[in-house]
């Protein structure tokens, strides 16, 4: 698959050598790596695994992106779409990926929900992370959806939880007085924080806390 059109004017050699293309196949076993080294956190449970990211590949390649440094895998952008229900919001991470299969996609929802987005340690604070989520919105615009749906982790939480609720955390990160390395790069690419997700995942940093972030597409059409 050819790599996806990037806006490379401005980027640095080692930056433009870097490649955002839709999965394969062949990056399974890579992604499955990936997704260990990324979040030594998060219990083994809550890990998708190379089989999830080959049925990924069969339900909608074109909504899920890896990051290539040559041949290596170095990052993912990866979801599906479905009918969110901003009504009854509470959920979990498990049950909405179906357990790492994905299988709540619809090809007709109005939303694409953001599995997971990771980019590897080495690699961080390059630009990585928002090309990923930069090809999620090309998508979404695309296709035509209203935007994106997420639960966002909160790293940053494990150093403030004795000090201040999850909600009080959060208000803090969003005026500018905390910084998160997830939720403060969310909301930097234009994402909003809805309410909070109790029991999201298993995360020993965030007490298993999550936000649920949107972002809106601005060129959304009804139809």
């Amino acid at each position: 698959m050819a790599a996806l059109p990037c806006q490379c004017r401005g980027l640095k050699p080692a930056m433009r050598a870097i490649r955002i293309e839709t999965i394969q196949p062949h990056h399974a076993v890579a992604l499955a790596q990936l997704q260990r080294d990324c979040f030594p956190t998060l219990a083994e449970s809550e890990l998708m695994n190379e089989r999830h990211f080959r049925r990924h590949c069969r339900l909608f390649p074109e909504g899920n992106f890896v990051a290539l440094a040559g041949e290596r895998v170095i990052g993912l952008g990866s979801g599906f779409l479905t009918d969110f229900d901003f009504d009854d919001a509470q959920h979990n991470f498990q049950e909405i990926i179906a357990g790492g299969w994905y299988s709540h996609h619809d090809p007709a929802g109005d939303w694409y929900y953001g599995g997971d987005i990771s980019v590897h340690p080495d690699y961080r604070r390059r630009g990585v992370g928002s090309r990923l989520y930069a090809a999620r919105k090309d998508i979404v615009q695309r296709l035509n959806r209203r935007g994106i749906v997420a639960g966002g982790l909160i790293p940053g939480f494990a150093a403030h939880k004795r000090a201040m609720s999850p909600q009080e955390y959060v208000d803090k990160v969003r005026q500018g007085q905390l910084r998160d390395s997830t939720l403060s790069f969310q909301l930097g690419r234009g994402f909003v924080v809805r309410g909070l997700l109790r029991d999201y995942i298993e995360d020993e940093a965030s007490d298993n806390w999550a936000t649920l972030i949107v972002w809106r597409n601005p060129a959304y059409r009804a139809v």
